[in-house]
This record gives structure tokens, sequence and C-alpha cells, in this order.
């Protein structure tokens, strides 16, 4: 009996499975380099056309598959490629060297390919180094056109199988047989890697990150993923499979618990009332958001409108949109938050300079003043369609009195031109903040009279707060909620909005922590906001969590002086049954 192994990974998509490996061996596509002569240029070139033309074929209908099994967030992924494929950069280039090196296709198209995938590669955005996969992707889909290799069927499978590979192409994913197909182990990845995304879409198990993996395991090789502690066994014993066996039982009778609390208040046991809101991306994920009983939505990111594109989206376009999200959530709130781009979220048509530091450049509301006919346009579609639901619009990215009011001066020119028009709108529409940097904080007794309601976004607070890099990797230990210092910049907005009869919400990560939210309740937030699927969990923690318990833990971490000895001891509380 072969020996059991545990190797360790990032856990991208949670899940507790079992079954056989199938390992999944890059495709060898043997490029040569030969010579040809001038008169073969054209013969060439009509050979390239012809393979990304196949090639484009083949990624309509992928992403048809893709968006049909997985939704738009992972349909989009096939959006970009197709736009990669169709830019004319990649193919003049490769015409370029055709002509001028007089080489084959194959060999042209792989070395134009390379130096975009080394220009991804070197970049120090982990979001963009990744994009580097994207290239490879359709780089490799076009090479086998022209060599005439087939990749690997992963779309019918005879059994159950965990997927082990160096990496897995957003092809290959979306392709693979999803009823067949129970976890995925890739040697690398990161959270916002293609894999991530898709294998979340399914609800498959999925770590990433597991070094060496495919040099030790061998298709048919038994295979058991813990989603809880990021361990894959290899060979697993009894032992493991009876504690993984545990786990799931474990879960799955949290599921029913937390299942049941679907239209139960977000009311603390002594009458305290929260709010739990929902974070959302774009318009596809509304059915995530009806079926978690979130109570509103508490922010709607719209770069999705304007990214995998090769243009502004329209007025009318934007409209539609905004439009079908306020009438599917029949009233309930929804924030809507203008325009954040820049930092790590770029839009190559915007051709914005580029900048030694993003993230503290022309990004978000600075854009907006910058670009003002972007802005306009937005708050156009935005307050069109007010009148269909409950919007909210909220301002990314203010660290000033003055930009807030200047911000504010747009709506009102909008809503001018508006009412010139005989256009309708929401009068009284609620205009609110994010709360994401340290200066808006410290200000915020007198933002808060300017504004309906503040929303904390803790993702860029701590970021810009503690002077840390939330993308780098080498700084993950120093990114930290538990922070004293953003603590009380938290406590202070809150007290702030409080004092001038605001709400305050959170819609940062920290909203959804489960070890967090007792010390929200008790500096007093309003209003927590996250994904759809931490809607559940958070309602059971509220109601379990008394008001005057939340006080005792605000008041007893606000005056620790460690983060260590603050996250110590919300970890230690959180796993009490408070009542």
């Amino acid at each position: 009996m072969n020996a059991s192994k545990v190797f360790t990974g990032s856990v991208v998509s949670f899940g507790l499975v079992a079954a056989k490996a199938l390992v999944v061996k890059s495709l060898e596509l043997k490029i040569s380099k030969e010579s040809i002569a001038p008169s073969q240029v054209s013969t060439e070139v009509a050979r390239l056309e012809s393979a990304i033309s196949s090639s484009v074929l083949e990624l309509q209908e992928v992403r048809s598959h893709a968006n049909a099994k997985m939704g738009a967030e992972s349909a989009a992924i096939f959006e970009a490629h197709l736009l990669m494929l169709n830019d004319p950069e990649l193919f003049e280039k490769t015409k370029e060297v055709i002509a001028t090196q007089l080489v084959n296709t194959e060999f042209a198209f792989h070395q134009v390919s390379e130096e975009f995938i080394a220009l991804f590669s070197s970049m120090d955005d982990e979001y963009m180094r990744e994009r580097a996969l994207d290239v490879r992707d359709i780089s490799r889909r076009v090479l086998r056109h022209l060599l005439g290799v087939q990749e690997a069927n992963l779309a019918h499978l005879p059994e159950e199988v965990i997927l082990v590979a160096y990496d897995l192409t957003p092809s290959q994913t979306a392709v693979m047989d999803k009823n067949k197909v129970v976890g995925m182990v890739t040697e690398v990845g990161g959270k916002t890697s293609h894999t991530a995304i898709m294998a979340n879409s399914l609800g498959i198990a999925a770590l990433v990150g597991v070094n060496k993996i495919t040099a030790e395991i061998q298709s048919g090789d038994q295979l058991a993923i813990n989603g809880e502690t990021g361990e894959l066994y290899l060979h697993p014993d009894p032992e493991q499979l009876s504690d993984l066996m545990k786990r799931k039982d474990a879960y799955l009778q949290k599921r029913k618990i937390l299942e049941s609390l679907k239209g139960v208040p977000s009311t603390t046991p002594d009458g305290q009332q929260v709010h739990l809101l929902a974070n959302i991306a774009s318009d596809e994920e509304l059915k995530f958001v009806l079926a978690s009983d979130a109570e509103g939505i508490g922010l709607f990111r719209t770069e999705f409108l304007y990214m995998n594109r090769t243009s502004l989206p329209s007025e009318e376009e934007q409209f539609l949109v905004y439009r079908k999200v306020l009438q599917e959530m029949q009233g309930r709130p929804v924030t809507i938050r203008t325009i954040d781009i820049g930092g790590d979220k770029e839009i190559d048509y915007l051709n914005l300079p580029k900048e030694l530091n993003p993230f503290l450049g022309v990004r978000a509301i600075r854009l907006c003043f910058k670009r003002p006919e972007l802005f306009k346009t937005q708050l156009r579609a935005l307050l069109r369609a007010s009148v269909y639901g409950h919007l909210k619009i909220m301002f990314p990215m203010i660290s000033s009195l003055e930009e807030l009011l200047a911000a504010k001066a747009v709506v009102d020119e909008v809503k001018n031109a508006l009412q010139s028009e005989g256009i309708p709108f929401a009068p009284n529409l609620p205009l609110g903040i994010m709360i994401e940097v340290p200066s808006a904080a410290i200000i915020s007794d007198v933002l808060a009279q300017h504004v309906d309601f503040f929303s904390i976004g803790t993702n860029d607070l701590i970021q810009y707060t503690l002077a840390v890099d939330r993308l780098n990797q080498e700084l993950q230990s120093l990114y930290s909620p538990f922070n004293l210092a953003c603590l009380r910049l938290i406590e202070l907005t809150i007290k702030n909005g409080k004092q001038h009869g605001i709400e305050v919400g959170m819609c940062g990560s920290v909203a959804g922590s489960e070890e967090m939210i007792p010390l929200l309740l008790g500096m007093g937030l309003d209003e927590f906001s996250m994904s759809a699927r931490q809607i559940l969990p958070a309602r059971k923690v509220v109601t379990s969590t008394t008001k005057a318990f939340a006080l005792e833990i605000a008041a007893k971490v606000l005056s620790m002086h460690s983060g260590q000895e603050i996250e110590n001891y919300l970890r230690a509380n959180s796993s009490l049954k408070m009542s």
C-alpha cells in the first residue's frame, strides 16, 4: 500500500472532496524555425489569418459554453481573449517578423507571443502578471491550429476526478465536465487567477500554489482535498479520510443551520438591528444576491462596464444595466459606486499616462475630474435609472471637502441638464462617499455634514493607513485589519457619522469577517456589505451576539496596543457561543 503524503497550497475555492487524480500534462508544441522564400510570405500570412479565424470561431463557442455553465464573469475571460486575438498589433507584428526575417508563421507567431508574455510577466501588479496566462492560452490555441494538434479533451470523463496540472488554461477549465471534476490542484496561480474565478463559479474545490505536484502524482492516484486547511492528501489513509468526512458532515450541518436564517431579521438578541447587504461587480451576480437573502446592495462596482472592451460604454448601455439592477432588487437599497479606475484597474483605450505609483495617482474620483465627460455620462445614466428603485450614489477616493463639493456640483449640473431636457430622475437621491483614505476618516466630522451616508472601504483604508501595497505578497504580514491605527480610524468615522445623523456602513472585506463583526457592532456600524456567500454566516453572528457583549468587546479591543493581541482576542471570542 502506498504511504500517505500531505502537500499544502492556497485555497481559492472551498471544498472537501476525495477522488482519483487526472494529471493534465502541458501539450507539447514543437516550434521549429524554417526559412522561407520571399515569394512564400503571402502564403504564410494567409496561414496566420486562417489560424486566427479558426481560433476566433473556437473561442466564440467556448465563450457561449462558459456563459451557460458559469455565468458572465467567466465568459468575460473569453471576451478578453477574443479582443486580444483581434488586436491588430499581434497580427501586424507577426506579419512583420515573417516578412523581415523570412521565417515560417509558427516561429514568427511564437516569437511575438513570447514578447507579450514576457511583458505581462514582468509587471509588478499580480493581476496583470496573471494576464500572461491569457496571452499564453490564445498563443497555444493559434499554434495548435497552425500545427494541426488537438488538445486533451476534458469535456467527457468516465468518473469523478481531481485535476492536477502545472496550470490550467481558461479554455480547459471552461469546457471540462463539471459533473465529473470535483477538484482542481495547480502548481501556480493566485486568488485572481482564472482557475480561482472559474472554480468558484462552478463550486469546485481548488488549491493553487502546490509546489512540484505534477512530478509527485500520477493519473489514477487517490487524492483528497481539505478546503479548510489547504491540504492535499496523496493516498489518504483511513484516518485522514474519516476526518475529511467528519468535516464535510459538519459543514453540511452548518449550511443547514444557515439556510434556516433566510427571512430572519439581522437583529441582535437584545434588539439592535443592522443591515446585511451584498457587494457585486456585475448585474450577472444578482441571482447570487437574491439567493443569499441580502437586504440590498451595499456596493455595486461599476468598473466591469468599462473593462474587456475597446471603447467607453454609452450612456444608454449603462442606463440599461443600472435599471435592471434596481428593478430586480424591488425597492431594496442599491448603492452604486461611480467609476473607480486606476490603481490595479487599467483600461487601455483610455490611454492613461503610466504612473510610478498608480495607487496614489489619477484614479477614481480624480480620474472623473480629469475626464468630466466620462463622469457626466455615468451620472446621467445613474440619475435616469434612479426612478426605477432605491438608488444611492457613492463617490470613491474622496480625500478632502473640496473634492466632495466638486463631485456634488457635477451631480447638480447633470440634474439641471436632465431637467431642462424633461428627463425624470429621483430628486432627493442619497449621495455618499467611501471612507478609504485616512484624511477622509480624520475629517469625517466635516464630511458628514455634506453627505447622506458613509461607507468604509477597509481594503484601501488599511493599505493607505499602513503604507502597504495590498497586492504585494512580500508584505502580506503587514497588511492587517487588526492594526490599532486602522481600528481607531474606523471608530472615529462611525462616531462622527452618528453625531451628524447619517448612516455608516462598511463595504470592504472586513465587513464579512465573522471575527470582526462583533467588534464592528460594538463600534455602532449600521450596515455591513460583503460577498453574497457571507450574508448568512454574518447573520448567524449578528443574531448570536448581544449589543452589550459587542460593546464590551469594542471597549477591550480599543484599549489594547498590539495588533497581534487584538487578533488573538477576537479570534478566541469568535469561537465562543455568543448569546
